[in-house]
Formats: C-alpha cells, sequence, structure tokens
C-alpha cells in the first residue's frame, strides 16, 4: 500500500535523522490525510500515534515501528510528560520520528505542548496540519460550521481540563453571546454541565445540537437533538464518545446536507431548514 499512490512531482520535504515531526492524521477517513502526511509516513523509522489514528492510515507506513501513545478519558494512558520525552529520545537516538495526531496537532491535540518540550531539548521539527474533527468530522455530517445565514462567528471548546474535570476557566455566558455557532471537542462526560451553562447564559432550550461519534469513519452516527433535550436523547441512544458537538443553527443544515444519506438512496429532510424562504443562490 506504502507504494500504491505516488507523490506528485515536486519538491517533498526529506525527514531527516534526528527530527521529530508533529503530524495531523485528520478526523479519521484516511482520504483525509494531507500528501505532506503521506510523505512523511514513508520516511519515518517510527511512528508515535494516537487512539484516534485510523490502523489503514498506519499501513502507509509498513517499514516504521509503531507506538501507540493514545491518551483516552477515563481508560489508563501514558503520561504526557513520558510521552513528550520520549520523542526526544528516539530523536537523539537518530530516529526519523513522526508524531502522528488525530485532527490537527494544534487544535485541542497537545502539539503546542509536545513541539515545545522538543525545541526545549535541541530537536529539530516540522508541524504538518491536519483536517480538524471540529470542521472536517462536522463537514462529513453534512453540518457547515459557518453559513451567512446562520453564523458570522464560530467557537471551538474543550469539554474538560487538564485534570478531566469540566472547564472552570470557560465564560460561558461570553461565548453564548459572541458566538451564534459553538463546537465542544471531548464534551461527552460533562455534557449536563454544558447545558446547563448553556441554557442559564440564555440559548432557547430548541436550539439545534448535533453530536457526531467517530465522524468520518464507517462507524460515524450523528444524533440531533435540542439543547433541552441533548443530555436524555444521549441516554437513550447510548451515545458514546469520541464525539465532536455542534450547537447552534448550523446543526439544522444537516436536513438539507446530509450527502451521506441521500448517496445512500435517501431524500433531504427539508430543502429550507432555516425558513429563508427563497432560493439558496439568492443573495
Amino acid at each position: 500500500m506504502s507504494d500504491s499512490m505516488p507523490l506528485p512531482q515536486g519538491q517533498w520535504p526529506v525527514l531527516q535523522p534526528g527530527w521529530v515531526w508533529l503530524c495531523g492524521a485528520g478526523p479519521g477517513d484516511p482520504g483525509l490525510l494531507t500528501l505532506h502526511a503521506l510523505n512523511a509516513l514513508r520516511q519515518a523509522d517510527v511512528v508515535i500515534y494516537d487512539a484516534l489514528v485510523q490502523e489503514a492510515i498506519l499501513d502507509w507506513a509498513p517499514q516504521a515501528e509503531h507506538i501507540y501513545a493514545g491518551k483516552r478519558g477515563g481508560k489508563p494512558s501514558a503520561k504526557q510528560r513520558d510521552i513528550s520525552l520520549h520523542l526526544v529520545d528516539l530523536a537523539r537516538d537518530g530516529k526519523r520520528v513522526l508524531r502522528l495526531k488525530g485532527g490537527d496537532p494544534f487544535v485541542f491535540g497537545r502539539g503546542g505542548e509536545e513541539a515545545q518540550t522538543l525545541v526545549q531539548h535541541g530537536v529539530p521539527i516540522r508541524i504538518i496540519p491536519g483536517i480538524s474533527a471540529g470542521i472536517g468530522g462536522l463537514a462529513y455530517a453534512g453540518i457547515p460550521v459557518t453559513h451567512r445565514d446562520v453564523n458570522q462567528s464560530v467557537t471551538f471548546v474543550t469539554g474538560h481540563d487538564q485534570s478531566g474535570n469540566a472547564t472552570g476557566s470557560l465564560d460561558w455566558q461570553a461565548i453564548s453571546k459572541g458566538s451564534q455557532v459553538i463546537v465542544i471537542y471531548m464534551g461527552m462526560k460533562h455534557i449536563a454541565h454544558i447545558a446547563a451553562q448553556l441554557l442559564a447564559a440564555g440559548r432557547p432550550l430548541s436550539e439545534p445540537v448535533a453530536i457526531v461519534t467517530n465522524a468520518t469513519t464507517e462507524h460515524q452516527q450523528v444524533l440531533e437533538t435540542t439543547l433541552g433535550t441533548c443530555v436524555a436523547d444521549i441516554e437513550a441512544a447510548g451515545t458514546e464518545p469520541p464525539a465532536i458537538i455542534c450547537v447552534g443553527r448550523a446543526a439544522a443544515m444537516r436536513q438539507v446536507l446530509d450527502w451521506q444519506g441521500q448517496m445512500a438512496g435517501e431524500a433531504p429532510r427539508n430543502l429550507d431548514p432555516l425558513g429563508r424562504g427563497r432560493p439558496a443562490e439568492s443573495a
């Protein structure tokens, strides 16, 4: 598989011994890898990968040693300090190291911490961005994070802090008033708290909410609910992480843009879910 897709002609960067490249693997679908990511996979001596990196992506690096370093909430996992220092040790051993992270390494992926550790220890790095689940995962569910009739801002937040507890530093009043669409990473554990905070901040009970689990993979599922009923609906549906949560009217666009459902023969449920009363091409 590693040779079945040649890279276009060009001056592709070379992963040198002693370097660490921090790379985003995208939200799941191997087709969402960047060409720089593919180039890195083909050169690496060792790939240290996270929990949300699909096995099919690792197949692009058959020559490399694969080391799992996933961190999942509530489950035994390596300490961040140990992961970062392991990267340093591998680089100092002269390995060509690829640190492969789900989504984008700099979007709630601890990539900034790991990169800083490497630089502080004199290890040269390269950063390869990836498609974040908060954008790509929602797009696969038929949800645009921006729409001219819905929002002029979107806010990305994490549902928990470093200890795994509900994030206490977020000003939910300000977020609620300042952003029409809110995208929440790692929020399932504290969804009751988050929903209560948003409702207390003035968001309506009827606010559309979409929860996308296992985004962009063959196991993707989407729960469409509202801010007032999402906690009960999640429990009733048995919805579990990994999930990305979208709060705001943009979530209603899935009624017309569920392109995967349409590929399977389903008709759009509502051609005008925002109630514009005019064709979409109208200004």
